[in-house]
């Protein structure tokens, strides 16, 4: 058969997936005779496209799961994606817009069924995506966090909360994004630090001509400013305690209060108190009963306590408050200033801390079996860094507000009913609400009509929580087989990002609704950045396009490229470079096996330095899989691969195919099917990394259609360590030297003195060092062949004779002699200063210690010379 010189991936992956799905290898059925091994994707967003983030996560999700089904599992991995509450109707308004639509000008159901045309028609775009890099999902099991079994536990687990008294509705300070007008998570808040301004405002004290100088970086929000807060101990204001300031433009009264919060020494040591607007100022407010006054409106313009400023945009505001401040001399004076604020994820708009009614699932009490559950190690952390910081979270956890202001997700199941619509019930539907208020009201003419649904969906992470429960029906139908065969789950891989928002929340669902762990292991990947060290985004052009990547370079090279520099839970530095490394791992597979495939079996049998061969990569093939196997048991992915690479490439392509590979393409029929049974072993190993290419050269080796998730994964045989020693010392390091001093001297021959290996190891390893070193070895040169001229040297602790081509005369050589005898005794007095130096106690008690080790680097140096020239004397 004739092969290309070089490896095509793109034809080649592509028929082997579709090979895949059509003899459905990666589906996933009940079977109590085979233990389940069981990964829930993390789901990306119905809105999402294939990210660097995504291509490493599923990466090693892919590799976990392939080796399971080697190792015997029956393996599941669920595929599925979230609605994503914020982001899809994003993209929803969006693409009504371009129709000429506003949300304003149509119903909430009107709303969702666009919602859901466009989920149907540009959503899940991802998963077909993630085919492209080779994931192994069951995908017939693939999950929408908005399906109607998932929707239905959903809203099944709020009411079971409610009941319990978990859940309540409350006023609290939230993340407010003004432009999707909806509360946010702390998770959906970035903090970006940005240029500012620092505007210190003169309040008049009342009843007279002073002032107090306040700083703040929203001179708007003074309109809803009710107190003014000094430190009690600050001897500055102590004689204004108990006084009144009048708010600027706004002409209010407000009091000047103590509290130990405020910092004498930040600023002016005067904090304007705004409760509504402020969460720190929130707790000021409450603990001293102060008002609390909204200035805005949901889309952050100013509502009617603005005043003047009524309808118009927060960042409007600022400039002309700022300009009105100036002109009536309440500006004393404004710096620039650098300051973190809070970005909406979704929007990119700031965030605005808002005082809203929000509902809310108390969390104290159902995170104690999660911290528990973590601590006890029965769900274990990859890498255990972050379990302090897993540790922190729980342990100060605050109540989770699970409401948001949308259209698109789970409306929460309450309804209200009465004159004002202030009482209500909850409920899994509008038929259940009616018989419940009936009940309450002793009023059978209750009708649907007299009742109203909160307008309010439920926080996406809300259905995310239940997803390794869910995805088997577990919370419905709490003791059907597939729960019950594949909960738990083994491994959830993802990123440190979401570990409280997801992971945590995924163990207090798992302890409160199956009395068990979700999963048994968490491995934390690290985040994907560029070569300056930004985190890879869209936003700043420096993510690359993943599938543009696999087209370049093949997804089995750019698996790898991600895969040789991803260590648990370190970042990523990402490169090309690091793709077409793996491209290029790709092909040199690829010529190796041409290289195998070409040999005919015109030889009996093989020579003894063949047999050692064969023994020595035995042992090493043994060694590096027991090593494999510890790395995958610890969660160092990256490490496994990193010596796979390194088996395959330098130790058998460099090493043993090199020794092997016949001048007369003849070599013993035993060799060839021992080199190709190591290289069918290498392939297994390197299946669950690079699937495409190790199943089409498995399939060419056997002549068979048989994938290699079909096979099993080897199992360690015998090792011997002393000849994988030997083979290292003897052969690698000699031939290394060799090679690297031929580079610049003509040599003819070279020596090994024979007292400096065991005479059976050299007699086993000459073949191997004359053929890779391309000299031949000859015996050690005696004193007698002073006629002949040697270049010397000592590598490795090893002693060199390389044979020149040019002759020296004796002239020459006594001319030699004696440059080298008086740069001998140069260095020998040398030696005896700092030997002197060295064994006197005073310097040894006086000198600093790096000072001393630079001393004895020094003299070993000095000795190493010394040696190398009288070696080198003794043949001239």
């Amino acid at each position: 058969m004739e092969l290309p010189k070089r490896y095509i991936a793109t034809d080649i992956e592509t028929r082997w997936y579709q090979f895949y799905l059509d003899k459905n290898l990666f589906d996933s059925n009940v079977d109590p005779t085979k233990k389940s091994y069981t990964i829930v994707i993390p789901p990306p967003n119905v809105t999402g496209a294939l990210h660097m983030g995504h291509m490493l996560n599923n990466t090693l999700q892919d590799i976990l799961i392939r080796r399971a089904r080697m190792l015997g599992y029956n393996a599941c991995w669920v595929p599925g994606t979230d609605h994503a509450s914020i982001a899809t109707e994003a993209k929803v308004v969006a693409w009504l817009k371009e129709k000429g639509i506003t949300k304003e000008d149509i119903t909430r159901d009107e709303f969702v069924e666009y919602a859901w045309q466009w989920t149907k028609k540009y959503g899940g775009q991802i998963l077909e995506q993630l085919k492209r890099i080779g994931c192994s999902c069951d995908w017939k099991r693939t999950k929408f966090t908005l399906d109607p079994t998932m929707s239905r536990s959903v809203i099944k687990v709020f009411i079971d909360l409610y009941e319990k008294g978990y859940i309540y509705k409350g006023y609290r300070m939230v993340n407010w994004d003004p432009k999707a007008q909806t509360t946010l998570s702390d998770e959906e808040v970035n903090y970006e630090e940005r240029k500012g301004k620092l505007y210190f405002i003169n309040y008049q004290i009342e009843d007279s001509d002073n002032f107090l100088t306040v700083a703040t970086t929203r001179p708007e929000t003074i309109l809803g400013d009710t107190a003014i807060c000094i430190n009690p101990n600050d001897s500055r204001y102590k004689h204004l305690q108990g006084k009144f300031a009048i708010v600027p433009i706004a002409k209010r009264k407000i009091p000047i209060i103590t509290d130990d919060y405020v910092d004498i020494e930040f600023g002016t040591g005067c904090l304007k108190v705004t409760p509504a607007h402020d969460p720190n100022d929130k707790e000021l407010g409450e603990k001293h009963k102060l008002p609390f006054i909204d200035i805005f409106n949901p889309n952050g313009s100013l509502n009617h306590h603005g005043l003047h400023y009524e309808r118009k945009d927060r960042f409007i505001v600022r400039q002309q408050i700022v300009e009105e401040l100036k002109s009536n001399g309440h500006i004393k004076q404004i710096k620039s200033y650098r300051n973190k604020v809070g970005v909406s994820e979704r929007t990119n708009v700031i965030v605005e801390p808002r005082l809203s009614e929000q509902w809310f699932l108390k969390m104290d009490e159902l995170a104690k079996p999660a911290l528990n559950a973590v601590l006890n190690h029965n769900i274990k952390l990859y890498p255990g860094k972050f379990l302090n910081t897993y540790k922190n979270w729980l342990e100060d956890i605050r109540d989770w507000n699970i409401s948001r202001q949308l259209w698109w997700g789970h409306r929460i199941p309450v309804y209200y009913y009465g004159h004002k619509k202030e009482s209500y019930v909850v409920a899994e539907s509008i038929e259940d609400a009616v018989q419940k208020v009936q009940i309450l009201l002793n009023d059978p003419s209750v009708q649907a009509s007299d009742l109203s649904q909160d307008p309010d969906v439920l926080d996406t992470w809300f259905s995310s929580w239940l997803w390794p429960i869910s995805v088997f029906d577990g919370i419905n139908h709490p003791e059907n087989p597939e729960i019950q065969y594949y909960y738990p789950t083994v491994d959830l891989v993802t990123g440190p990002d979401i570990l409280f928002f997801w992971v945590a929340r995924m163990i207090v669902a798992g302890y409160e609704y199956r009395k068990k762990e979700p999963f048994k292991n968490v491995f934390l990947t690290g985040i994907v950045r560029d070569g300056q060290g930004r985190k890879m985004a869209k936003q700043l052009g420096n993510s690359p396009d993943p599938i543009e990547l696999i087209e370049e370079f093949g997804a089995d090279g750019v698996r790898v490229g991600l895969m040789l520099s991803a260590s648990a839970g370190n970042d990523l530095l990402f490169d090309r470079k690091l793709c077409k490394q793996g491209k290029n791992f790709a092909n040199k597979l690829w010529n190796a096996f041409r290289l195998v495939y070409g040999w005919d079996a015109n030889q009996e049998k093989p020579t003894e330095s063949q047999k050692q061969a064969l023994k020595w990569f035995d042992s090493l093939l043994n060694q590096t899989l027991l090593k494999i196997n510890k790395d995958f048991e610890n969660y160092r992915i990256s490490d496994a691969l990193m010596s796979i690479y390194k088996l395959i490439r330098d130790d058998y392509c460099s090493w043993f195919l090199e020794f092997l590979k016949p001048d007369n393409n003849s070599i013993s029929r035993e060799v060839i099917d021992k080199t190709k049974d190591f290289f069918k072993s290498l392939l297994r190993i390197l299946h669950p990394f690079m699937p495409f290419i190790t199943d089409e050269l498995n399939s060419k080796l056997n002549e068979s259609q048989e994938p290699l998730s079909k096979s099993s994964w080897p199992e360690v045989k015998t090792i011997d360590p002393s000849l994988i020693k030997e083979f290292e010392f003897i052969v690698k390091r000699i031939v290394s030297d060799v090679r690297k001093n031929r580079r610049t001297n003509k040599v003819k021959f070279i020596s090994i003195p024979s007292k400096e290996l065991h005479p059976k190891s050299l007699t086993l390893f000459k073949e191997f060092i004359t053929k890779l070193a391309g000299v031949p070895v000859i015996e050690k040169p005696s004193n007698s062949h002073s006629q002949q001229r040697y270049k010397s040297w000592i590598g490795n602790e090893l002693h060199y004779f390389l044979h020149m081509e040019d002759i020296d005369d004796a002239s020459k050589n006594n001319s030699k002699n004696n440059l080298v005898d008086n740069e001998i005794k140069r260095l020998q007095n040398f030696k005896d200063v700092i030997s002197a130096k060295l064994n006197n106690p005073k310097f040894l008690q006086n000198a600093p210690q790096q000072v001393i080790d630079l001393e004895r680097k020094k003299l070993e140096d000095i000795k190493q010379k010394i040696n190398q020239l009288e070696f080198d004397r003794s043949f001239l």
